[in-house]
């Protein structure tokens, strides 16, 4: 009977999951219970614990794959119609550095945590093998700082080994996933973490009360007819952003093999990415959004269109979730045992520059989690993190995660580079 093979009856357990769930957030009973758990924290470790108690096989399921290629585009463009590009303008410089923080604290931890880990156990450097592990954890980098684009793109470039390959998405999928959980629980608590900080949240909270007013100004009670037209809005643009990404990876990927024919040494090659689907559908989906922010669709924001987007985010963190699974992780530890340790390691270099620069430039905790998750996480769970803050908040996350995708490839190739010249 488990685990569950038909994607129907996965979905059905996870629907109910997540609708029991939140059913528990509105008890009285339960209010204590989830003012220190999160409910987007349960949203994702519960789906968590059916994956590893063997429930459900979340890496045989499709479900994550059709979550992120339809419901997350679609969700990209309910939350950005409401978005308000002046408002996050006017969040000042501390956004964008706190996400090139991350960058840096990503280009910086790899070569480190590598170097450490040498020192304890020269297997993990193997010079210029096939086998060597800067090249597998190359595209740990990629994804890290962009997406799933950047990371695939990272292992052509790196000429990875599909058996390491394998390994590495086991350590990009735990490391990351653990990471998480603590990004969504110092969002409820995220008052006592900047007074910490020192830092000065009033732009965030401004930029929230007035998405917040101006969603409350337009709510209604939706029609069907408004329903509809949501569902043709979000689904249109997906059908478009689809499109366009079929003919733009083809397109380009044909100009960048022309170009590297002739030239073999050209710059091209590093910008792979740009090949890549995904990368266009969330870049199209995300440009779809903001331009319809400034046309009349912006009022369905009143109908519902950022909780219909939420909606759709929430079935991705399951389906997310889903993915991690901590039995695997302890029976198959001697074999993962030491690019975990690096990835763990890795993640500390990380949150330790986040936490630095934060306390340097008295960065609000919004800025520091948001900037971290835009690359860690990239656009499948930037706008989740940042809307765990405030749904009105998930377009600042959004736009930070194109903006990794823009630099994942270029910025991992310096961190393969580093693990190269140390190994």
């Amino acid at each position: 009977m488990f685990p569950l093979e038909n994607d129907a009856a996965v979905l059905g357990l996870l629907a109910v999951s997540l609708a029991g769930i939140f059913y528990a957030s509105q008890q009285p009973s339960m209010k204590k219970f989830f003012t220190f758990v999160p409910t987007l924290l349960l949203c994702y470790f519960v789906p968590a614990a059916f994956n590893s108690l063997g429930i459900v096989d979340g890496e045989g399921s499709n479900l994550y794959f059709v979550a992120s290629r339809y419901l997350l585009p679609a969700s990209l463009v309910l939350l950005c119609l409401s978005i308000d590009l002046k408002g996050i303008y006017n969040l000042g410089p501390k956004a964008i550095i706190m996400f090139f923080a991350a960058t840096i604290g990503i280009i910086v931890g790899g070569p480190l945590a590598l170097y450490a880990v040498g020192q304890f156990n020269p297997d993990v450097f193997g010079g210029d093998t096939p086998q060597a592990m800067w090249r597998g954890l190359s595209t740990v980098a990629g994804s890290w700082i962009g997406g799933g684009a950047n990371q695939a793109a990272l292992k052509e470039i790196s000429e990875t080994l599909d058996k390491q390959f394998s390994i590495m998405l086991i350590v990009d999928v735990f490391v990351a996933n653990l990471w998480m959980p603590f990004l969504l629980y110092g969002a409820g608590h995220c008052k006592k973490i900047d007074s910490w900080l020192k830092a000065d949240s009033s732009a965030v909270d401004t930029l929230k009360k007035k998405v917040e007013d101006y969603q409350d100004s337009i709510a209604r009670i939706p029609s069907f007819t408004d329903l509809m037209i949501l569902v043709g809005i979000a689904f249109g643009s997906v059908a478009i952003a689809h499109l366009v990404a079929d003919f733009a990876s083809v397109s380009i990927h044909d100009s960048f093999s022309a170009i590297l024919t002739d030239n073999p040494g050209s710059f091209v090659k590093y910008l792979s990415s740009l090949e890549k689907g995904f990368f266009w559908i969330v870049v199209v989906a995300t440009a779809l959004g903001v331009g319809m922010s400034f046309t009349k669709a912006k009022k369905y924001e009143g109908a519902g269109a950022s909780k219909l987007g939420s909606i759709f985010l929430y079935i991705l963190v399951a389906t997310i979730g889903m993915k991690m699974n901590v039995g695997e992780l302890i029976a198959n530890w001697e074999t993962y045992s030491s690019a975990i340790i690096i990835g763990l390691l890795w993640m500390v270099v990380h949150i330790v520059v986040l936490l630095a620069v934060a306390v340097i430039i008295k960065a609000p905790f919004f800025f520091v989690a948001v900037g971290s998750q835009a690359n860690i996480g990239g656009a499948a769970s930037a706008p989740i993190v940042a809307s765990a803050f405030s749904p009105a908040l998930a377009p600042v996350g959004i736009l930070l995660a194109v903006l990794g995708y823009a630099v994942g490839t270029i910025g991992a190739i310096i961190c393969m580079e580093w693990m190269h010249v140390i190994s």
